[in-house]
């Protein structure tokens, strides 16, 4: 990992002698109470679930390790490694290419900021935590929406709905685009999407 956190284990112990999860969900010990105690409340078996069936679902191989963080941790590591000193809600690292058989890298999610978008968005810090971990995988798998051409954003759209997931991020940031739609009369009119 390119950060050095200490590692917590959620969920139930793991034996000495099994092998090692293709998953792990951490949470940052520096983690302000109020966000610390909302996340200890997910469970971190479901989001482990989740975690294995999104990776699945994109055919994406190998070991990935969650971080649950704060908006402050999650701006010094953009700010170290993307050159933006602002806080975001998910970054992703890939594995070094020397291990990516068996493990493909690592996402950070910001819990403060996790929390306000389910607030906007109106659904609960569960759902917006798997919308985060998607979108992060989608981008530990090779997808970029800032150079793709709509690619990812499409992608994305398609997981969510075989996932069950509310709107995610591309479509909380792209304007509404206009498309043709056929009148009753012939004629065709523009009509604003959806996002």
């Amino acid at each position: 990992m390119p950060f050095a956190y200490h590692r917590i284990r959620l969920g139930a112990a793991h034996s000495l002698n099994a092998p090692a999860p293709r998953t792990m969900i951490l949470l940052d010990p520096d983690l302000d109470p109020d966000s610390a105690a909302r996340a200890q409340k997910i469970s971190a078996g479901a989001l482990a679930r989740f975690l294995a069936q999104a990776q699945s679902a994109i055919r994406l191989r190998g070991e990935v390790s969650v971080l649950l963080t704060s908006d402050r941790a999650i701006r010094r590591l953009n700010h170290r490694y993307r050159g933006k000193n602002k806080a975001t809600d998910v970054l992703s690292f890939p594995a070094d290419t020397t291990v990516q058989k068996q493990e493909k890298g690592d996402l950070v999610i910001s819990v403060d900021a996790a929390r306000r978008q389910c607030a906007e968005q109106g659904h609960g810090l569960a759902i917006e935590l798997k919308v985060l971990i998607l979108h992060g995988l989608l981008h530990l798998a090779g997808y970029d929406h800032e150079n793709d051409n709509g690619r990812m954003a499409r992608r994305e759209l398609a997981l969510r709905a075989r996932l069950g997931l509310a709107q995610g991020l591309i479509e909380r940031t792209t304007p509404p685009t206009l498309s043709p739609t056929r009148r009753t009369d012939g004629a065709t009119r523009n009509r604003s999407r959806s996002r």
